[in-house]
């Protein structure tokens, strides 16, 4: 039987979602690739276990992980419902809706009817009562946000959730739902954005609506897909996601196009005795409004590599202003 790490909480940085009471650590372990179906579940705990052990507590999931969809939840549930039942009051695990899940009209999108009945069927799999957030995945366009948001606040008035989220929504939309949040009252604490040095639109849009609101912000692809990484520094690996035609995220073309950014971000993080991949983190953490910064790992050692990111969290003017001059190039 697994047992904890009792120095767990020892190293880990734990940063407060906003003005809300809540704290989450600085680190957070995402499910989108690596515990689905397809995956070894074995390794599955293993990673789930070195993540624990390292002090990280926050577990980013949706309703549509996997492949196949649902099965990375399928694959959490059955850890939880074994190896990490005791400490299931120490975890803040989340789910999401809006992204396509089942066959229909109501499989998608931000109805109320896809909310909650995506919602139950994430609690079903997951095997627990509640989850700590639920998001909305995306905004829909076709659905008033007014509805998407009493959806929302239903699942807390239900016990269903402790708080919730948004994903992917604007500075615009984010404002605009914010709004309804506050006057249902809905316990409205964070936003999930891609955020990393290659994608730095939230800077302008977002983050200013956050401050200004008083909530917080975690982070996906802050490696950028693994661009950010020594993973191309020597060509492209055939093993690599860029080597393979059919992923819809990261192409050669992309590689090549950056790799001269890269080198010289890597310089950088050299000086800085970092990776490139933890001056990565570190720098989507440097921002007040980020609390937690999303990763995923395929195996356990990779987490490892990525909490050594929160070893060096504080950047010179200089080494800040030499990144902007590396990304302005054209």
């Amino acid at each position: 039987m697994y047992q904890a790490n009792p120095d767990r909480y020892q190293k880990m940085i734990y940063k407060r979602v906003g003005k809300s009471g809540l704290k989450l650590s600085a680190i957070g372990l995402g499910f989108w690739h690596n515990f689905g179906s397809v995956d070894p579940y074995e390794n599955q705990k293993a990673i789930v276990h070195q993540a624990f052990d390292l002090g990280i507590t926050y577990y980013d999931l949706a309703n549509n992980y996997g492949p196949v969809p649902g099965s990375a939840e399928e694959n959490f549930g059955r850890i939880m419902a074994t190896d990490m039942k005791p400490y299931r009051d120490e975890m803040i695990i989340t789910s999401k809706a809006g992204y396509e899940m089942w066959d229909g009209p109501y499989g998608n999108w931000g109805s109320r009817k896809s909310i909650i009945a995506s919602a139950n069927q994430s609690l079903q799999r997951l095997q627990l009562d509640y989850v700590d957030i639920f998001y909305s995945h995306r905004p829909d366009p076709k659905t008033p946000i007014e509805e998407t948001a009493e959806a929302l606040d239903q699942l807390v008035r239900e016990g269903k959730a402790l708080y919730i989220g948004i994903s992917n929504y604007d500075g615009k939309q984010t404002a605009a739902i914010t709004k309804v949040f506050k006057d249902l009252h809905t316990p409205f604490i964070i936003h999930q954005p891609r955020y990393n040095m290659f994608d730095r639109h939230i800077e302008d849009d977002l983050l200013p609506v956050l401050k200004q609101e008083g909530k917080a912000a975690v982070c996906f692809s802050p490696l950028a897909q693994g661009l950010l990484t020594d993973r191309y520094l020597n060509g492209i690996p055939a093993d690599s996601r860029a080597a393979k035609s059919t992923s819809p995220f990261l192409h050669e073309d992309q590689v090549e196009r950056t790799i001269g950014k890269v080198k010289q971000l890597n310089e950088i993080a050299a000086e800085r005795q970092q990776s490139l991949a933890e001056m990565a983190v570190a720098w989507n953490l440097r921002e007040p409004e980020i609390a937690c910064v999303l990763v995923g790992a395929s195996r356990p050692s990779q987490l490892v590599d990525d909490v050594k990111a929160l070893n060096n969290l504080s950047f010179t003017p200089d080494e800040l202003a030499a990144i902007d001059r590396v990304l302005a190039e054209k």
